[in-house]
């Protein structure tokens, strides 16, 4: 069975989905996103650790205890449909063993290996980083058309999804982009949340360790009253939103 390159894990993760996760961070990533606080994971291998997939069934089904009715397995990155061949057998693996799996994911790949990939997850957490096309390609370095696509996919399959908007100041907190996003998605059957997760800069030190310029240095993480304006803005669309 094909080898996973592993940049990280997480053993006991509430931020990346439902309950209790382990949640294991892939190399690789298409999007060049200006605030990434893991840019360690962008490049397709860096120092990732090519791992076996029984390494990580056996970690999931030891924790299997600790995940409770609601917890499970989340893989994040990086973004870990670029590896999708490698971990489509991996998940039907952890779903044979009973185990909840999660796919934290931008939406921008697709492939046959990626369709299947998001058919076995019970829950994708899908990051869309800006609605407006030109905006998110200078926030990521591409356009949003495939990860708006993927959310019609989820849409059309009846693949639950959770919608993560990174409230960046300058960059996505225009009432105009978030009043057009929540019109697009707003009958959405199959998005069951919306999260907003605020700009922060704890990735800075590893930019500067990595002999990089952070590009938003000078950009203020968000104030209480910016974050309580774009969940009002939010609420006006979705009946579930929640500031993470």
């Amino acid at each position: 069975m094909e080898k996973l390159r592993v940049h990280s894990y997480e053993s006991m993760g509430t931020f990346d989905g439902p309950g209790v996760r382990y949640v294991v961070f892939l190399q690789g990533c298409p999007f060049r996103c200006l605030y990434c606080a893991n840019p360690d994971t962008i490049d397709a291998v860096g120092e990732s650790t090519p791992t076996s997939p029984d390494y990580i069934v056996e970690q999931a089904v030891s924790m299997k205890p600790f995940f409770g009715k609601r917890g499970g397995v989340t893989f994040s990155g990086g973004e870990p449909t670029v590896q999708a061949a490698a971990l489509v057998p991996l998940v039907e693996r952890l779903k044979a063993a009973g185990i909840h799996v999660c796919l934290d994911s931008n939406g921008a790949v697709w492939n046959a290996d990626v369709e299947r990939l998001l058919s076995l997850a019970d829950l994708v957490l899908l990051d869309v980083k800006q609605f407006n096309p030109e905006r998110h390609r200078r926030l990521t370095g591409r356009d949003n058309t495939q990860t708006l696509r993927t959310a019609q996919w989820l849409e059309q399959h009846g693949s639950p999804f959770w919608l993560r908007y990174v409230l960046v100041p300058g960059w996505s907190d225009d009432e105009a982009d978030i009043r057009a996003l929540g019109e697009h998605f707003k009958a959405y059957t199959q998005l069951q949340r919306v999260e907003i997760l605020p700009y922060h800069t704890l990735g800075v030190h590893k930019y500067e360790a990595m002999g990089w310029e952070y590009p938003l240095r000078g950009v203020k993480e968000n104030t209480p009253a910016q974050l309580d304006r774009a969940k009002a803005l939010f609420d006006e669309y979705f009946p579930l939103v929640v500031v993470n």
